[in-house]
């Protein structure tokens, strides 16, 4: 009867720690998308670097109707993230603390995605990395290249 009651109390603890490091990793893989190039990734304020994004608020113009376009850069990351987990690579961070990384889903860079969609631009002030995906949708006229808009530094300068 002892081993018995030892092997059940063996069983037990296996258990009980199997649940709580299953309890903690899913409680560390908490996401809130903030907008096309701000994440809280477990409670941390991450800002993609080299990329920048339209602002939530930021609309450009298109065969003249007002198109959201900071919503829909949002909307782009949503939707390749889905139910992905995303792995960064932190490399500083900016005047408002926030960490700069760049960030993966599958093995694919976020911010190079969210350029050669269209819905971000190479932010070339602070990085040349992302300059021949922002060549690949201006020429071929993807996301925001197909619309009015103005840069989003420049939106916020004027906003």
């Amino acid at each position: 009867m002892y081993l018995n009651k030892k092997n059940l109390f063996l069983v037990i603890s296996i258990c009980l720690i199997f649940f709580f490091l299953t309890y903690f990793d899913v409680k560390s893989s908490e996401l809130k998308i903030i907008d096309g190039d701000t994440i809280h990734l477990n409670g941390e304020k991450i800002r993609f670097s080299g990329i920048d994004t339209p602002e939530i608020k930021q609309t450009c113009m298109k065969n003249n109707e007002i198109i959201k376009c900071g919503i829909q850069a949002k909307e782009l990351l949503v939707k390749i993230i889905a139910d992905n987990k995303i792995k960064c690579v932190r490399e500083g961070k900016d005047r408002y603390k926030r960490t700069l990384a760049e960030c993966f889903v599958n093995d694919i860079s976020l911010s190079s995605y969210l350029v050669k969609n269209g819905y971000a631009f190479a932010y070339r002030k602070y990085s040349k990395k992302f300059i021949a995906d922002e060549d690949f949708a201006r020429i071929n006229k993807i996301g925001m290249w197909s619309m009015n808009f103005e840069y989003p530094w420049n939106w916020r300068k004027n906003n």
